[in-house]
């Protein structure tokens, strides 16, 4: 970004002012002990300067000096100032704009330091006596009187308008960085509150996969190791099964990990895509080896769903079976998907008898079916069934909208 030199400069000298604060306001004070002292030298044409030399001096001496005290006190350094400027225009010293710097500078600093209050009242009362002062002067007898008070009330109001312009820019520059301090804090937290529903979604994939593959190898282990003696070519048949099933679930883990990475790397390997309901007859497959006979009924015309959801309704399908085959001691399973109006209804049950409190909702099992399909806008009821058995039921739309599918699809 180009900074024009102008710019530049002023930053460099705010910076210093802040650095240098002493050395700012006395060589101010020095400047104004100038002015005065000009100011003090001019008189009306053809008029004698006053005879109160070394009065004036002390007055305007120390209306310069209590100005090194105006960043914590502006309303005593405007009293003060104004005191001694009164004091020495009733002197009879002409009223300029050299003699009045010192009250001028008093009055700009009130303005860009106090509130609205403290300006109209000591910057009204400063403006009046001095230009009481001025009005009966016998410094300014050739000046009419609309001259005598409109000079005054003109120089005194120029700093109080733009201490007061100072004031109000300091504000809106403060509040311009406000407003980036809190858009940059909010930046953070969104960005916080992304990775962690990142994480959560990572892990929740990880433990579909993970789970549902390690439940189905270890039914299928422990079948095939109790039919190796009885029944070798079905042993033998379950054991090909397992290794499927294994495969399966690093294809799936790889994929899921391989998400952590920069897709866009050369030469990166394009990742599987993710699973949906097309996928339900390897799965049906995969926990028939496991000795669970599971049937599938579908109702209604099948319409094409939005990843999203298809991954989902697949992942709680794989769940609500993978809990059958953990906690339940029942044979059989039925998965249910009815299509009606915008809505995919899925029923996932079985026969056994009471399940155990394990399958209740205490595991992350349930928790995650039921966080994924708040995620894309559906909803999920899980638990006994008066019969016995468990039931798994779900709806979830068909199209979601835009921001509920927003980071679900693995």
């Amino acid at each position: 970004m180009n900074i024009s030199p102008e710019r530049r400069y002023q930053d460099r000298l705010e910076e210093f002012s802040a650095r240098h604060v002493f050395l700012v306001d006395l060589a101010t004070v020095l400047a104004l002990m100038g002015c005065t002292a000009l100011g003090g030298t001019l008189t009306m044409p053809g008029a004698d300067p006053p005879d109160h030399d070394k009065t004036a001096t002390a007055l305007m001496g120390v209306a310069c000096l209590v100005l090194l005290k105006h960043r914590t006190h502006p309303r005593t350094a405007v009293v003060v100032a104004g005191t001694c400027t009164v004091a020495a225009v009733a002197l009879g010293y002409l009223v300029t704009p050299l003699l009045l710097a010192p009250v001028m500078a008093a009055l700009y600093w009130l303005a860009a330091l106090t509130d609205r209050r403290a300006t109209r009242v000591y910057g009204l009362s400063a403006l009046l006596a001095v230009t009481l002062a001025a009005v009966f002067s016998g410094s300014m007898n050739h000046v009419s009187l609309l001259l005598r008070t409109i000079g005054p009330i003109f120089w005194l109001m120029l700093p109080l308008a733009a201490g007061k312009m100072t004031q109000l820019r300091r504000a809106y520059l403060q509040s311009l960085r406000a407003r980036a301090e809190h858009a940059e804090r909010t930046r953070e937290e969104e960005a916080r509150l992304r990775v962690t529903e990142e994480r959560v979604r990572i892990a929740r994939e990880l433990h579909d996969v993970v789970a549902h593959h390690m439940a189905l190898a270890n039914a299928q282990a422990g079948t095939a190791a109790h039919l190796a003696l009885t029944s070798p070519e079905q042993s033998r048949k379950i054991l090909t099964d397992l290794t499927g099933t294994t495969s399966s679930a690093l294809r799936e883990l790889k994929a899921t990990l391989g998400l952590l990475r920069d897709d866009d790397a050369p030469g990166s390997a394009g990742l599987e895509p993710s699973p949906g309901l097309a996928r339900l007859p390897e799965l049906v497959s995969a926990c028939e080896s496991a000795g669970l006979e599971v049937t599938v009924t579908t109702r209604g015309e099948p319409r094409p769903l939005s990843p999203g959801v298809d991954l989902t309704a697949y992942r709680i399908v794989q769940e609500a079976l993978t809990n059958v085959t953990k906690h339940a001691t029942a044979e059989t399973a039925h998965v249910l998907l009815v299509y009606t109006g915008s809505r995919l209804l899925i029923t996932v049950t079985n026969d056994g008898p009471r399940v155990p409190e394990a399958a209740r909702g205490r595991g992350f099992g349930v928790m995650g079916m039921r966080e994924r399909a708040l995620s894309i806008g559906g909803e999920l009821c899980a638990g006994p069934r008066p019969q016995g058995g468990f039931e798994v039921t779900t709806a979830l739309p068909l199209q979601p909208s835009s921001h509920l599918t927003e980071g679900t699809t693995a």
